[in-house]
Protein backbone atom coordinates (compact mmCIF):
# COMPACT_ATOMS: atom_id res chain seq x y z
CA UNK A 1 0.00 0.00 0.00
CA UNK A 2 1.53 3.54 -1.10
CA UNK A 3 2.42 4.95 2.31
CA UNK A 4 1.21 8.66 3.40
CA UNK A 5 4.17 10.60 1.44
CA UNK A 6 3.82 13.83 2.65
CA UNK A 7 2.63 13.29 6.42
CA UNK A 8 -0.42 15.72 7.84
CA UNK A 9 -0.67 18.97 6.18
CA UNK A 10 -2.50 22.29 7.67
CA UNK A 11 -5.86 22.84 7.19
CA UNK A 12 -7.00 24.45 3.92
CA UNK A 13 -9.43 27.08 5.51
CA UNK A 14 -9.97 29.81 2.49
CA UNK A 15 -13.11 31.49 5.01
CA UNK A 16 -15.13 32.04 2.69
CA UNK A 17 -18.92 31.82 2.16
CA UNK A 18 -20.54 28.52 0.51
CA UNK A 19 -17.61 26.44 0.98
CA UNK A 20 -17.56 22.61 1.49
CA UNK A 21 -14.98 20.62 1.90
CA UNK A 22 -13.27 17.00 2.70
CA UNK A 23 -11.33 15.88 5.35
CA UNK A 24 -8.58 12.95 5.77
CA UNK A 25 -6.87 12.76 8.77
CA UNK A 26 -6.44 16.21 10.16
CA UNK A 27 -6.30 17.67 6.21
CA UNK A 28 -9.09 19.75 5.11
CA UNK A 29 -9.56 20.66 1.50
CA UNK A 30 -12.02 23.62 1.50
CA UNK A 31 -13.23 24.36 -2.35
CA UNK A 32 -15.90 27.29 -3.57
CA UNK A 33 -18.93 25.61 -4.84
CA UNK A 34 -19.22 26.52 -8.59
CA UNK A 35 -19.39 25.22 -11.83
CA UNK A 36 -16.58 25.08 -13.87
CA UNK A 37 -17.53 22.98 -17.20
CA UNK A 38 -18.83 19.44 -17.94
CA UNK A 39 -15.37 17.86 -17.65
CA UNK A 40 -13.80 19.66 -14.37
CA UNK A 41 -14.27 18.01 -11.30
CA UNK A 42 -12.08 20.98 -9.66
CA UNK A 43 -10.03 23.58 -10.39
CA UNK A 44 -6.95 24.89 -7.98
CA UNK A 45 -6.02 28.53 -9.96
CA UNK A 46 -5.47 27.89 -13.45
CA UNK A 47 -5.14 24.14 -13.53
CA UNK A 48 -7.94 21.74 -14.28
CA UNK A 49 -8.54 18.28 -12.50
CA UNK A 50 -11.27 16.41 -15.16
CA UNK A 51 -13.18 13.65 -14.34
CA UNK A 52 -11.15 10.78 -15.72
CA UNK A 53 -8.17 11.64 -13.38
CA UNK A 54 -10.27 11.71 -10.55
CA UNK A 55 -11.61 8.42 -11.27
CA UNK A 56 -8.36 7.03 -11.68
CA UNK A 57 -7.87 8.07 -8.19
CA UNK A 58 -10.91 7.12 -7.09
CA UNK A 59 -10.76 3.12 -8.67
CA UNK A 60 -7.34 2.76 -7.21
CA UNK A 61 -8.11 4.16 -4.21
CA UNK A 62 -11.40 1.57 -4.12
CA UNK A 63 -8.79 -1.58 -4.42
CA UNK A 64 -6.20 -0.21 -2.09
CA UNK A 65 -7.95 0.88 0.62
CA UNK A 66 -10.80 -2.06 0.26
CA UNK A 67 -8.26 -4.88 0.25
CA UNK A 68 -6.62 -5.57 3.79
CA UNK A 69 -4.65 -8.55 4.31
CA UNK A 70 -6.50 -10.50 1.41
CA UNK A 71 -9.82 -9.59 2.41
CA UNK A 72 -12.13 -8.15 0.04
CA UNK A 73 -14.10 -5.71 2.71
CA UNK A 74 -16.47 -4.55 -0.40
CA UNK A 75 -17.92 -7.94 -0.16
CA UNK A 76 -18.86 -7.16 3.51
CA UNK A 77 -22.29 -5.02 3.57
CA UNK A 78 -22.17 -3.76 6.75
CA UNK A 79 -18.73 -1.75 5.65
CA UNK A 80 -19.45 -0.63 2.23
CA UNK A 81 -21.32 2.53 2.46
CA UNK A 82 -18.70 3.75 5.45
CA UNK A 83 -16.17 2.73 2.72
CA UNK A 84 -17.10 3.91 -0.37
CA UNK A 85 -17.77 7.61 1.81
CA UNK A 86 -13.90 7.01 3.07
CA UNK A 87 -12.88 6.13 -0.55
CA UNK A 88 -14.15 9.51 -2.19
CA UNK A 89 -12.93 11.94 0.62
CA UNK A 90 -9.00 10.43 -0.16
CA UNK A 91 -10.05 10.89 -4.09
CA UNK A 92 -10.92 14.69 -3.60
CA UNK A 93 -8.41 15.30 -0.69
CA UNK A 94 -5.15 13.52 -2.32
CA UNK A 95 -6.31 14.52 -6.25
CA UNK A 96 -6.95 17.80 -4.74
CA UNK A 97 -3.35 17.92 -3.06
CA UNK A 98 -1.27 16.89 -6.06
CA UNK A 99 -3.13 19.73 -8.38
CA UNK A 100 -2.43 22.35 -5.64
CA UNK A 101 1.38 21.49 -5.55
CA UNK A 102 1.64 21.12 -9.22
CA UNK A 103 0.58 24.78 -9.50
CA UNK A 104 3.12 25.76 -6.61
CA UNK A 105 5.72 24.13 -8.50
CA UNK A 106 4.86 26.05 -11.55
CA UNK A 107 5.15 29.20 -9.53
CA UNK A 108 8.77 27.73 -8.28
CA UNK A 109 9.89 27.11 -12.00
CA UNK A 110 9.99 23.46 -11.19
CA UNK A 111 9.15 21.05 -13.84
CA UNK A 112 9.83 17.74 -15.71
CA UNK A 113 13.16 17.16 -17.55
CA UNK A 114 12.78 15.48 -20.91
CA UNK A 115 14.46 12.08 -19.37
CA UNK A 116 11.63 12.40 -16.86
CA UNK A 117 8.50 13.65 -19.43
CA UNK A 118 9.64 10.37 -21.58
CA UNK A 119 9.89 8.38 -18.21
CA UNK A 120 6.24 9.36 -17.32
CA UNK A 121 5.33 8.68 -20.56
CA UNK A 122 6.48 5.16 -20.82
CA UNK A 123 4.38 4.55 -17.61
CA UNK A 124 1.40 5.96 -18.95
CA UNK A 125 1.30 3.33 -21.86
CA UNK A 126 2.00 0.90 -19.65
CA UNK A 127 -0.36 1.76 -16.78
CA UNK A 128 -3.09 2.25 -19.53
CA UNK A 129 -2.17 -0.83 -21.53
CA UNK A 130 -3.03 -2.60 -18.13
CA UNK A 131 -6.75 -1.49 -17.44
CA UNK A 132 -9.48 -3.83 -18.86
CA UNK A 133 -11.95 -2.89 -21.54
CA UNK A 134 -14.64 -2.56 -18.01
CA UNK A 135 -12.01 -0.24 -16.48
CA UNK A 136 -11.56 1.79 -19.52
CA UNK A 137 -15.62 2.44 -19.54
CA UNK A 138 -15.84 3.45 -16.52
CA UNK A 139 -13.27 5.56 -16.02
CA UNK A 140 -13.89 7.26 -19.55
CA UNK A 141 -10.38 7.61 -19.44
CA UNK A 142 -7.91 7.68 -23.06
CA UNK A 143 -3.45 7.25 -22.40
CA UNK A 144 -3.65 11.08 -22.37
CA UNK A 145 -5.81 11.11 -19.63
CA UNK A 146 -3.73 9.07 -17.66
CA UNK A 147 -0.50 10.60 -19.11
CA UNK A 148 -1.42 13.81 -17.56
CA UNK A 149 -2.50 12.42 -14.17
CA UNK A 150 0.62 10.92 -13.91
CA UNK A 151 2.89 14.54 -15.17
CA UNK A 152 0.75 15.80 -12.24
CA UNK A 153 1.64 13.48 -9.99
CA UNK A 154 5.59 13.81 -10.80
CA UNK A 155 6.03 17.67 -10.54
CA UNK A 156 4.15 17.63 -7.11
CA UNK A 157 6.51 14.79 -6.28
CA UNK A 158 9.48 16.66 -7.70
CA UNK A 159 8.26 19.95 -5.84
CA UNK A 160 8.42 17.81 -2.61
CA UNK A 161 12.14 16.37 -2.87
CA UNK A 162 13.46 20.20 -4.42
CA UNK A 163 11.45 22.15 -0.69
CA UNK A 164 12.86 19.75 1.45
CA UNK A 165 16.43 19.58 -0.13
CA UNK A 166 19.18 20.02 2.71
CA UNK A 167 17.28 18.02 5.55
CA UNK A 168 20.01 16.81 8.33
CA UNK A 169 18.82 12.93 7.80
CA UNK A 170 21.54 12.35 11.00
CA UNK A 171 19.54 10.71 13.27
CA UNK A 172 20.99 9.58 16.77
CA UNK A 173 20.09 5.87 17.84
CA UNK A 174 18.76 7.44 21.28
CA UNK A 175 16.57 10.17 19.29
CA UNK A 176 15.27 7.26 17.12
CA UNK A 177 15.26 4.84 20.15
CA UNK A 178 12.22 2.06 20.08
CA UNK A 179 11.75 0.85 23.79
CA UNK A 180 9.28 -2.43 24.38
CA UNK A 181 7.31 -2.67 27.67
CA UNK A 182 4.24 -3.92 29.21
CA UNK A 183 1.47 -1.34 30.71
CA UNK A 184 -1.30 -1.00 32.69
CA UNK A 185 -3.33 2.12 31.34
CA UNK A 186 -6.82 3.27 33.85
CA UNK A 187 -8.60 6.14 33.65
CA UNK A 188 -9.43 6.81 36.78
CA UNK A 189 -7.28 7.74 40.25
CA UNK A 190 -9.53 5.17 42.42
CA UNK A 191 -8.69 1.98 40.04
CA UNK A 192 -4.77 3.47 39.66
CA UNK A 193 -4.38 3.50 43.52
CA UNK A 194 -5.90 0.18 43.52
CA UNK A 195 -3.36 -1.32 40.77
CA UNK A 196 -0.43 0.99 42.80
CA UNK A 197 -1.08 -1.28 46.00
CA UNK A 198 -1.20 -4.49 44.28
CA UNK A 199 2.25 -4.12 42.49
CA UNK A 200 3.81 -2.75 45.52
CA UNK A 201 2.98 -6.00 47.46
CA UNK A 202 4.50 -7.97 45.17
CA UNK A 203 1.77 -8.94 42.73
CA UNK A 204 2.69 -9.57 39.17
CA UNK A 205 2.66 -7.02 36.88
CA UNK A 206 0.99 -9.50 34.24
CA UNK A 207 -1.20 -10.16 35.96
CA UNK A 208 -1.90 -6.52 37.36
CA UNK A 209 -2.55 -6.05 34.08
CA UNK A 210 -4.96 -8.86 33.31
CA UNK A 211 -7.47 -7.76 35.59
CA UNK A 212 -7.21 -3.43 35.70
CA UNK A 213 -5.50 -3.01 31.75
CA UNK A 214 -7.39 -0.41 29.74
CA UNK A 215 -5.50 -0.18 26.80
CA UNK A 216 -5.87 -1.98 23.77
CA UNK A 217 -2.84 -4.37 24.62
CA UNK A 218 -0.43 -4.99 27.69
CA UNK A 219 2.69 -5.50 25.56
CA UNK A 220 3.66 -2.69 23.07
CA UNK A 221 6.64 -0.07 21.81
CA UNK A 222 6.99 3.23 22.46
CA UNK A 223 8.79 5.37 20.57
CA UNK A 224 9.49 9.17 21.49
CA UNK A 225 6.72 11.77 21.25
CA UNK A 226 4.05 8.55 20.43
CA UNK A 227 2.92 8.71 24.50
CA UNK A 228 2.10 11.37 27.03
CA UNK A 229 6.12 13.27 27.70
CA UNK A 230 5.25 12.26 31.35
CA UNK A 231 5.34 8.55 30.78
CA UNK A 232 8.04 8.87 27.94
CA UNK A 233 10.22 10.62 30.76
CA UNK A 234 9.98 7.55 33.13
CA UNK A 235 9.34 4.80 30.51
CA UNK A 236 12.99 5.66 28.09
CA UNK A 237 14.99 5.66 32.21
CA UNK A 238 14.14 1.98 33.08
CA UNK A 239 16.35 -0.74 32.69
CA UNK A 240 14.78 -4.10 31.27
CA UNK A 241 13.01 -5.72 33.88
CA UNK A 242 12.37 -2.78 35.81
CA UNK A 243 8.89 -1.09 36.41
CA UNK A 244 7.14 2.39 37.36
CA UNK A 245 5.34 3.58 39.84
CA UNK A 246 1.86 5.44 39.02
CA UNK A 247 2.07 8.14 36.23
CA UNK A 248 -0.04 10.64 36.25
CA UNK A 249 -1.14 12.44 32.89
CA UNK A 250 -4.38 14.42 31.85
CA UNK A 251 -6.37 11.47 30.80
CA UNK A 252 -5.57 8.54 32.72
CA UNK A 253 -2.87 7.05 35.05
CA UNK A 254 -0.09 4.30 33.66
CA UNK A 255 2.34 1.84 35.02
CA UNK A 256 5.31 1.04 32.45
CA UNK A 257 7.48 -2.30 33.12
CA UNK A 258 10.49 -2.63 30.65
CA UNK A 259 10.94 -5.40 28.93
CA UNK A 260 13.28 -4.27 26.49
CA UNK A 261 15.13 -1.11 26.36
CA UNK A 262 15.75 -1.07 22.60
CA UNK A 263 14.37 -2.37 19.81
CA UNK A 264 16.94 -2.47 17.17
CA UNK A 265 15.57 -3.38 14.06
CA UNK A 266 12.60 -0.71 15.04
CA UNK A 267 14.69 2.01 16.40
CA UNK A 268 16.76 1.85 12.71
CA UNK A 269 13.46 2.06 11.18
CA UNK A 270 12.31 4.96 12.94
CA UNK A 271 15.15 6.57 11.79
CA UNK A 272 13.81 7.17 8.49
CA UNK A 273 10.47 7.90 10.08
CA UNK A 274 12.04 10.91 11.80
CA UNK A 275 13.63 12.08 8.83
CA UNK A 276 10.30 12.13 7.00
CA UNK A 277 8.73 14.27 9.57
CA UNK A 278 11.66 16.62 9.43
CA UNK A 279 10.50 17.03 5.23
CA UNK A 280 7.11 17.53 5.95
CA UNK A 281 8.10 20.53 8.42
CA UNK A 282 10.46 21.86 6.10
CA UNK A 283 7.65 21.40 3.61
CA UNK A 284 4.23 22.33 5.07
CA UNK A 285 5.40 26.37 6.07
CA UNK A 286 6.18 27.01 2.32
CA UNK A 287 2.99 24.59 1.36
CA UNK A 288 0.81 26.41 3.60
CA UNK A 289 1.72 30.04 2.66
CA UNK A 290 0.91 29.16 -1.02
CA UNK A 291 -2.29 27.49 -0.04
CA UNK A 292 -3.14 30.66 1.96
CA UNK A 293 -3.25 32.51 -1.43
CA UNK A 294 -5.09 29.96 -3.61
CA UNK A 295 -8.58 29.65 -4.99
CA UNK A 296 -10.31 26.25 -4.78
CA UNK A 297 -13.13 25.78 -7.03
CA UNK A 298 -15.04 22.29 -7.53
CA UNK A 299 -18.07 21.47 -9.49
CA UNK A 300 -20.12 20.59 -6.91
CA UNK A 301 -22.84 18.66 -8.99
CA UNK A 302 -20.50 16.92 -11.00
CA UNK A 303 -18.30 15.74 -8.38
CA UNK A 304 -21.52 14.62 -6.55
CA UNK A 305 -22.57 12.23 -9.31
CA UNK A 306 -19.04 10.32 -8.88
CA UNK A 307 -19.78 7.19 -6.85
CA UNK A 308 -18.64 3.51 -7.44
CA UNK A 309 -21.44 2.26 -8.67
CA UNK A 310 -21.03 0.04 -11.57
CA UNK A 311 -17.30 -0.37 -10.22
CA UNK A 312 -17.62 -4.15 -9.15
CA UNK A 313 -15.28 -4.98 -12.19
CA UNK A 314 -13.10 -2.58 -11.51
CA UNK A 315 -9.58 -4.07 -9.91
CA UNK A 316 -7.12 -1.67 -11.28
CA UNK A 317 -4.85 -1.01 -8.08
CA UNK A 318 -1.38 -0.01 -9.91
CA UNK A 319 -1.18 3.79 -10.56
CA UNK A 320 0.54 4.90 -7.71
CA UNK A 321 2.63 1.68 -8.26
CA UNK A 322 4.17 2.09 -11.10
CA UNK A 323 5.09 5.31 -10.31
CA UNK A 324 7.10 4.11 -6.94
CA UNK A 325 8.72 1.42 -9.16
CA UNK A 326 9.82 3.53 -12.25
CA UNK A 327 10.92 6.64 -9.92
CA UNK A 328 12.66 4.23 -7.06
CA UNK A 329 9.78 5.65 -4.34
CA UNK A 330 10.49 3.10 -1.33
CA UNK A 331 7.24 2.11 0.19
Amino acid sequence: MRKRFFGKIAALMLGMTMLTGCTIGDTEYVFYEQKVDDKTVFSINSEKCSIAEVKIYLCNYKNIYGNSYGIKLWDKEDLTESLEDYVRGVTLAESGRVICMYELAKEQEIGLTEEETERVEKIAAEYYASLSEEEIAFMSVKESDVALAYEHYAVAMKLYETLTEGINEEVSDDEARVIRVNQIYVRDEETALKVAEKLENGEEFEAVAGTYNKADSMETTIARGEYPEAVEAVAFSLDNGAASGMITTENGFYFIKCISKLEPELTEANKSVIVLQRRKEQFDDLYQEYVDRTDFVLNEELWNGITLEGAESVDTDSFFELYNNEFGINE
